[in-house]
């Protein structure tokens, strides 16, 4: 019994260091999917885990007991993007049809419209909901970005954009940052209208943005673009701390990167399929893993964990081996 104690204080208290990035690998994946996973979202509050899929199907998962909760299909409209709001069984979805642009706010509960947000003409490439309010962002091929309040069909902000643009709200809620043409774009929540507060250069790469993202903390900021770049930079003053680069990506797809929870190290897809890790502080690789897949996985990690979780044809959850670990072994 005192054993199986002390084994589990040992799990708690493994933080993520480069030795057990290099460990991390597929533990479980789900292989029945009939398209590309194109978009996946954690919960922040639950263990829930929602995919989109090229098959049309909404998959809620609970990730505490590996299990697909629902699968929900929108055949009529398809899906794109998804995000949870704060109800962790109520969604926020973008069509894949190209004829209905609408965003739809879905209970995964019923299966039921709770409201449809029209506005854009084209393809939403950018979806970003506030974790305080109700409030989400949206951008498009159509060279708008939108600003909704969910409670409400009509969108409460319209900002224009040249080029394809990434949206992402920081974990506060408080500012919101627009990238497009080589530049992030820093705007006040409460204040937008003004226009950006701070716009900051990612050093000439002007190829399509693809995600710009926070790290939790806040402190710093993501972007990737078309060309195969990872930037990362530091979001109070706008400095480039460093770029990692991949294989760029074809119009199509979008190369996607995520902050561990502590924001030390980037983990991105690759134009290759492969997958990425990249020490923040030093700017090197750390971790690469190859794979048989010819489009970037959309990924991201989990919420406060030790895991990381891919989509491409399957979905996979990434967890470290500890049997890889020397220091880790034999301490039963």
């Amino acid at each position: 019994m005192a054993g199986g104690q002390s084994e589990r204080e040992d799990k708690v208290s493994l933080e993520l260091s480069e030795e057990i990035l290099q460990s991390m690998e597929v533990g479980m994946a789900f292989r029945d999917y009939n398209g590309r996973i194109s978009s996946i979202d954690f919960h922040k509050a639950s263990s829930y885990l929602v995919t989109a899929s090229d098959d049309e199907s909404i998959r809620l998962y609970d990730v505490a007991s590996a299990t697909c909760l629902k699968t929900i299909n929108s055949k009529k409209y398809g899906v794109d993007l998804v995000c949870f709001t704060s109800h962790p069984t109520t969604v926020i979805y973008s069509s894949k049809n190209g004829w209905d642009e609408s965003l739809r706010l879905l209970s995964l509960h019923d299966n039921k419209y709770l409201r449809y947000f029209k506005g854009h003409h084209d393809r939403v490439v950018s979806l970003s909901l506030c974790s305080r309010k109700e409030c989400f962002i949206s951008g498009s091929l159509d060279r708008t970005v939108l600003l909704w309040d969910q409670r409400a069909e009509k969108c409460q902000g319209l900002l224009h954009v040249q080029g394809r643009p990434a949206t992402a709200y920081d974990d506060q809620g408080l500012v919101f940052a627009i990238a497009f043409g080589g530049y992030i774009r820093m705007f006040d929540a409460r204040n937008y209208e003004k226009g950006p507060f701070d716009i900051f250069s990612v050093g000439g790469d002007t190829s399509d943005a693809n995600v710009v993202k926070f790290s939790n903390d806040g402190r710093l900021m993501l972007l990737t673009t078309m060309d195969g770049h990872v930037h990362v930079l530091d979001s109070f003053r706008g400095t480039l701390l460093s770029t990692y680069k991949v294989k760029p990506v074809s119009v199509n797809s979008t190369l996607e990167a995520s902050f561990s929870p502590e924001g030390m190290f980037v983990i991105s897809g690759s134009g290759d399929g492969s997958v990425y890790a990249w020490s923040v502080r030093s700017g090197k690789e750390v971790a690469s893993w190859i794979s048989t897949e010819s489009e970037p996985p959309v990924i991201k990690w989990a919420p406060g964990s030790l895991m990381f979780v891919t989509g491409s044809s399957e979905l996979s959850f990434w967890v470290p081996d500890l049997s890889k670990l020397g220091a880790y072994v034999g301490r039963k």
